[in-house]
């Protein structure tokens, strides 16, 4: 194995880990819906949460309790 191909399974190792070790209320209330609705979203930075409260309508009641208990005022930043 080349030095550079080592250093970028390293990275994308280091990549994936965060978001796989996500275990909070809406991480594991929302799987399903992440899945569905906001793959590739960054986590930890905001744009999981904000792509399901984007798709709010949409996703599972399990998940819009999540958002609402949780988070940002615990729900006073859920859309509409």
């Amino acid at each position: 194995m080349s030095k550079s191909t080592a250093i970028a399974i390293c990275l994308i190792i280091s990549a994936v880990t965060p978001a796989l070790s996500q275990s909070g209320p809406v991480a594991t209330q929302c799987a399903k819906d992440i899945e569905t609705y906001c793959a590739g979203k960054g986590h930890g930075s905001g744009q999981t949460r904000a792509c399901l409260q984007a798709n709010r309508d949409k996703v599972s009641a399990e998940c819009r309790q999540a958002l609402d208990t949780t988070g940002p005022g615990s729900g006073r930043g859920r859309m509409k």
